[in-house]
C-alpha cells in the first residue's frame, strides 16, 4: 500500500493543504498506536495553491496537550492522525511542509514511492529522519488507540487464571539440530535442520518465528516446548534447564485442529477441564473455568454448535483454532507454543487470532509461534521476531525495528511491499525489486572472482549467505552478550524449584467416567447414523424374504436354513471387525495430543473405549435378529431366541477384540484392511460349511476361527433335539468349548490390542 500525506502552506493564503493517497486494498485498524512525522521540503520560489484533496472526520473541539492550541483529526482508511495545524502554519512562510504519515503501514516498512525519485537511502533510514526532523521542526505526535481496551482484556484474562502466572524467561542460544538421512549408503549421513539459532522471549512478550516452508521454524519450537530432545546448543526456563516438572506449565497449539468433529464447543472444553483440572477444584468450578475461557475467546455464539469436520458440518475456522487455544489455556500455562496458528484462515480472522494472543502474553505468559507470511497488520503485533532461512538466523530481534536493520545494511523495497513479504522474500535469496547491498554488488563486478556474465547477478544462495554473514558480524554476538548478561527474573525459592502446584487432574474412576461420557456423545453419530441403520435393517429385509418361513422337514431345507445360520455368523464378525479396524488410526492423533499432556492413562481410556462399543453394539444386532428371527420362523422359543441373541453378541464382541487389535499393530488403515480381509477369509472359509474334512496340518486355523465357533453354537441352538446323525459331524454335542473359546478371544484380542498401544509411541514429549 503506497500512502502519502502532504502538507504544503500557501504564501498568499496561509492555507493547510493536506493530500492523501489511499490503496484502500488493505485498512488498517487503530488500536496500534500511529506516529504522525513531518518533514520540510523547500521548492525553491515555486508558490503552489492546491486545495483539499481529501480529509477526513476533521474535529476541532481538541486542544493540543502542549501549548493548548486547536487540534484538527484527520482519520485516514489506515490510521488517525493528530496534527496540530496551529504549530505548523506558524514555522517559516518561505518553506512549505511535506507531510509523511509515518502510520501502522509506514512504522511497518511500507513505504511511499515516487518513480521519479526514490533511492535506498531515501527509504527507512533512521539516521537522515532523525535528522530532517530536528532540523524542520518536525513534530512527533502519538494518536489515540485502544491501548485502554487491551488493558481491560489482559484484565478478563488474569480474573480467570486458576493461580497466579509464574513468569518465565525463555533464552535458548547455539540451538543446533540435525537428523539422519534414510536410505542413504553411508549410514552416518546426516541433514542439519537449525544452524546455531539464538533468542530469547520475556513474560508479555508474543515472539514470531518466521521463515520459508522447510527453514526449521516449526523443529524449534517443538525444541523451545521441550517435544523434541535438543540435540546442541542451550536452552534455559529462567536460567534452569528443561525437567519433567515444567512440563505442566507449557502449552502447545498444533498447527492442525484435533478435536472431535460431533462435540459441541462447550463439550470439548467442558471435558478438557474435568480431565485436566486439578482436583481441589469442584466439578462445578471446573465447568466454570471452562465457561469463562469460552467467554474471553468470544466463543459464546457458537459454544453450543459441533465443532464439525470434513465430512460434517461445524464451526469455523477461526473459531476451531481458538477452541484448540482455549484448550491449551484451561491450566493457564506460563509458556505458550503455536504451530501456525493462522494457517488457512483470513486476513481478518488470522487478526483477532494474533490479538488474542497478544491479550495472553499482556496477563504475563510467554507467547511464542511460528508464522508463515503474516499481513503487515500481523506483522504489527509481534513484539519479537525471528528470521529463519535454511535453518539459519538472518534476523533476531525487536519486530519493529526488522525492516531498519535490513535498510542499514543497504537492502530496502523499491516498491511498496508488505514487510513480511520483504523479509521472506530475503529469506529464499529473492533480491528482486529490492536495493542490493553494496557489499554484495561489489562481489559481482567484473573482475571479481564471483563475476560470471554482466546479466547474471548474485544467486540466491549468494544472497542468502551474505545475509547471514551480515547477521553474524552485526547483531548475533550483541544477541550473545545480552543473552549471557541478561539479569534474571526474580522468582522466590519456590518457583524456581518448578513446584508442583497442582495435584493430578483426575482420579482413574473420574478418567474412566468422562472418557466413558464423552465417547458416547460423540460415538452415537457414528453407530446410529442413517445410513448404518439402513444397511442392517435392508439387510435383515432381504435376508428374511429370501429364508422366508424355512422349515426343516427334510435334509435339504435343514441345509438351507443352516446356510443362514452361517451368514448370520459371517456378517457379524465382518460388519463390527472392520469397523473397529479404523478406531485407533482415526484417533490416534488425539490420542498422541491428549496423553502426551498425562491427560488420562491409558488403561483408563481403553477400558472406556472397549466398554462405549460394547454398549453402542447391542442395538442394531437385536434389531436384525428380531426381523429376521421371525420372517425366517427360526426355533420359536424364548431360550432359543435369548441364546441365540448372546452367540451373536459374543461374535461381535470377539470381532470388535480382533479388530481393535489388528488397528492397534498397523496404526495405518489400508495395512489394516488388507491384512483384515485376508484374516476373515480364512476364517470363514475355515468356518465348517463349506469343507467337512480340513486337512491336519492346517486343522488348526478353525480353532481359532470366530465364524468357525459361532456356526457351531448357531446348529446347537436350533438343532439340539434333532437326531445328531441327521446333520453328521457339523453338530456339535456340548457348546462349552465354543463358549469358552469365545471367551478367551475376547479377552485375550482386547489384551494384545492394549499391550500394542502401550508399546507404541504415543507421547511425543521427552
Amino acid at each position: 500500500m503506497e500512502q502519502q500525506l502532504v502538507l504544503s502552506k500557501s504564501i498568499d493564503n496561509n492555507e493547510a493543504v493536506i493530500m492523501q493517497n489511499i490503496d484502500e486494498d488493505e485498512i488498517f485498524p487503530s488500536e496500534k498506536t500511529n506516529y504522525v512525522v513531518c518533514t520540510s521540503k523547500i521548492e525553491g520560489n515555486k508558490k503552489t495553491k492546491k486545495g483539499l484533496i481529501k480529509m477526513r472526520s476533521l474535529d476541532f473541539a481538541k486542544e493540543s496537550p502542549i501549548h493548548g492550541k486547536s487540534l484538527h483529526h484527520a482519520r485516514s482508511f489506515s490510521s488517525h492522525f493528530l496534527i496540530n495545524i496551529d504549530e505548523i502554519m506558524s514555522d517559516d512562510d518561505n518553506e512549505k511542509g511535506a507531510l509523511i504519515s509515518k502510520t501502522s503501514s509506514g512504522n511497518m516498512g511500507i513505504f511511499p514511492y515516487d518513480q521519479s525519485s526514490i533511492t535506498s537511502q531515501s527509504i527507512s533510514d533512521d539516521v537522515t529522519l532523525e535528522n530532517t526532523r530536528k532540523k524542520n521542526n518536525i513534530m512527533e505526535v502519538k494518536t489515540s488507540c485502544t491501548m485502554d481496551q487491551e488493558d481491560e482484556d489482559s484484565c478478563s484474562w488474569r480474573r480467570i487464571q486458576i493461580e497466579p502466572t509464574l513468569r518465565i524467561r525463555l533464552k535458548f542460544q547455539d540451538v543446533k539440530y540435525t537428523v539422519a538421512l534414510k536410505g542413504e549408503k553411508h549410514s552416518d549421513a546426516e541433514k542439519c535442520i537449525l544452524q546455531g539459532v539464538s533468542g530469547s522471549a520475556c513474560p508479555g512478550e508474543v515472539l514470531a518465528l518466521m521463515g520459508p516452508s522447510g527453514g526449521g521454524k516449526t523443529t524449534l519450537l517443538k525444541l523451545l516446548s521441550g517435544k523434541v530432545k535438543n540435540d546442541s546448543g542451550m536452552i534455559t526456563y529462567n536460567d534452569q534447564p528443561y525437567n519433567k516438572s515444567l512440563k505442566q506449565r507449557i502449552g502447545f497449539v498444533l498447527q492442525d485442529d484435533v478435536v472431535f468433529p460431533h462435540l459441541t464447543v462447550k463439550e470439548t472444553l467442558t471435558y478438557a477441564a474435568l480431565l485436566r483440572l486439578p482436583n481441589k477444584l469442584t466439578k462445578e468450578q471446573k465447568k466454570e473455568r471452562a465457561i469463562s475461557v469460552i467467554n474471553e475467546l468470544g466463543l459464546e455464539r457458537c459454544q453450543d454448535t459441533i465443532i464439525g469436520g470434513v465430512f460434517v458440518r461445524g464451526i469455523s475456522g477461526g473459531e476451531r483454532k481458538r477452541v484448540c487455544i482455549g484448550n491449551e489455556i484451561l491450566l493457564n500455562p506460563s509458556l505458550l507454543f503455536l504451530d501456525e496458528p493462522t494457517s488457512g484462515l483470513d486476513s481478518t480472522t488470522a487478526l483477532r487470532i494474533v490479538q488474542t494472543l497478544h491479550n495472553i502474553a499482556r496477563a504475563g505468559k510467554t507467547v511464542v509461534t511460528t508464522i508463515h507470511q503474516p499481513s503487515s497488520r500481523l506483522f504489527s503485533r509481534f513484539d519479537k521476531l525471528i528470521l529463519l532461512g535454511q535453518g539459519c538466523s538472518m534476523y533476531s530481534g525487536k519486530a519493529s525495528e526488522a525492516m531498519l536493520y535490513f535498510s542499514s545494511i543497504g537492502c530496502s523495497p523499491l516498491i511498496a511491499m508488505n514487510p513480511a513479504e520483504f523479509l521472506i522474500d530475503l529469506a529464499n535469496g529473492n533480491i528482486k525489486d529490492k536495493s542490493i547491498p553494496s557489499d554484495l554488488e561489489n562481489k559481482f563486478l567484473p573482475g571479481n572472482h564471483h563475476f560470471k556474465s554482466e546479466n547474471e547477478g548474485p544467486s540466491s544462495a549468494d544472497v542468502h549467505e551474505y545475509f547471514v554473514g551480515a547477521y553474524e558480524s552485526r547483531v548475533a554476538n550483541e544477541e550473545k552478550i545480552k543473552l549471557l548478561n541478561h539479569r534474571l527474573i526474580e522468582e522466590d525459592s519456590e518457583e524456581q524449584s518448578w513446584p508442583n502446584l497442582r495435584d493430578s487432574g483426575a482420579t482413574w474412576n473420574q478418567q474412566f467416567s468422562i472418557l466413558f461420557t464423552r465417547g458416547i456423545k460423540e460415538r452415537s453419530h457414528e453407530y446410529f447414523s442413517s445410513l448404518r441403520i439402513i444397511q442392517v435393517i435392508a439387510t435383515a429385509i432381504i435376508v428374511g424374504l429370501l429364508w422366508w418361513h424355512s422349515d426343516t422337514s427334510s435334509p435339504e431345507k435343514v441345509a438351507d436354513q443352516a446356510g443362514l445360520l452361517f451368514f448370520i455368523s459371517v456378517f457379524w464378525a465382518f460388519f463390527p471387525l472392520f469397523a473397529a479396524i479404523f478406531t485407533f488410526p482415526q484417533e490416534r492423533a488425539m490420542l498422541v495430543k491428549e496423553r502426551s499432556v498425562n491427560m488420562y492413562k491409558l488403561s483408563a481410556y481403553f477400558v472406556a473405549r472397549i466398554t462405549t462399543d460394547l454398549l453402542l453394539d447391542i442395538v442394531l444386532p437385536v434389531v436384525f435378529l428380531a426381523i429376521v428371527y421371525f420372517m425366517v420362523g427360526l426355533k420359536l422359543t424364548f431360550p432359543a431366541f435369548s441364546l441365540t441373541l448372546v452367540t451373536v453378541l459374543l461374535c461381535i464382541i470377539a470381532a470388535q477384540g480382533l479388530g481393535l487389535a489388528i488397528g492397534a499393530a498397523f496404526m495405518d488403515v489400508k495395512k489394516a484392511t488388507t491384512f483384515a480381509s485376508v484374516t476373515l477369509m480364512t476364517f470363514m472359509l475355515s468356518g465348517g460349511f463349506f469343507v467337512q474334512e480340513v486337512p491336519r496340518f492346517i486343522s488348526w486355523v478353525r480353532y481359532i476361527s470366530i465364524n468357525y465357533h459361532t456356526y457351531r453354537l448357531l446348529l446347537k441352538i436350533q438343532y439340539n433335539s434333532l437326531g445328531s446323525s441327521k446333520y453328521g459331524s457339523v453338530v456339535p454335542e456340548s457348546g462349552g468349548v465354543e463358549v469358552g473359546a469365545m471367551l478367551v478371544m475376547i479377552i485375550g484380542y482386547r489384551l494384545l490390542a492394549y499391550f500394542l498401544l502401550k508399546k507404541m509411541k504415543l507421547r511425543t514429549t521427552t
